[in-house]
């Protein structure tokens, strides 16, 4: 069967969410030379995924990935604060029916730090507009493909703020927003939307961060997955965010999905 006819599969369940099929599909993943990306892109090509583009600022940098994947791993220049490269990125990409945009930037800025609104600016340009400039340069990728699936990796910081990481916490509440947004904007022309939520995680990022507590990333990878393949736009990652999910979940039934 045609990939972009297979993309159109959707199956109602209950609550009318529409399940995906990962095995034999064409994926991208920002970030994906480590942490929470690399594992998302090993956890698409356990689930049989035809073709992974590893969309990163430097290509070299996944080397190890295609070394071990072969020519199922794509090496894919993106900078999320750089529309003309994710352009680009789209049209090399032409191919891809489940998008992933996992790259991301955090400071340890709180709201009274003298920094903070050079900081805000930094997080912003690459947490929120580039998430934009993903969705601008991608849905009408995957249209032609038939729907497909948009993943956005934001955090338990989208919805409760930490004051020592202050102006990160901002700009995932409002990639939050925007998640949200696209989810409807989307769902016309049949591209089915994800809000990941991991909470702390074990990365270079999160040491950097000094997470004294942090979950693998290959659980978050894990909650990628099962969102895709049970359609569910609300997806929460390691027991801290499991447990404000719990508490999140009845408002988000009702007022958001």
């Amino acid at each position: 069967m045609d990939r972009a006819v297979q993309s159109r599969k959707f199956i109602q369940g209950k609550n009318d969410l529409m399940t995906y099929e990962i095995r034999n599909q064409v994926a991208l993943v920002t970030g994906a030379n480590r942490g929470i990306g690399k594992a998302i892109l090993e956890a698409f090509m356990e689930a049989g995924a035809a073709k992974v583009y590893a969309a990163v600022r430097k290509p070299e940098s996944v080397t190890a990935l295609t070394e071990a994947y072969g020519d199922r791993v794509v090496p894919l220049e993106l900078d999320l604060t750089k529309p003309e490269i994710i352009n680009k990125a789209a049209e090399v990409a032409s191919d891809v029916s489940l998008v992933v945009n996992n790259a991301g930037v955090l400071t340890s800025t709180s709201a009274l730090s003298a920094d903070a609104i050079e900081a805000l600016e930094y997080e912003i340009n690459t947490n929120v507009y580039g998430l934009i400039r993903v969705a601008q340069a991608f849905a009408p990728v995957l249209k032609r493909n038939g729907g497909g699936v948009l993943v956005q990796v934001n955090s338990i910081a989208s919805l409760k703020n930490v004051p020592e990481f202050t102006t990160y916490c901002a700009s995932k509440a409002a990639a939050y927003s925007v998640t949200q947004a696209l989810k409807q904007i989307l769902e016309e022309q049949g591209t089915a939307v994800i809000s990941i939520h991991p909470g702390p995680t074990a990365t270079d990022m999160g040491d950097d961060a000094g997470f004294e507590v942090a979950d693998p990333p290959e659980l978050v990878a894990s909650a990628v997955v099962a969102a895709i393949k049970s359609g569910q736009f609300h997806q929460f990652a390691g027991s801290m965010a499991e447990n404000l999910g719990a508490a999140y979940r009845s408002f988000a039934e009702e007022m958001i999905e």
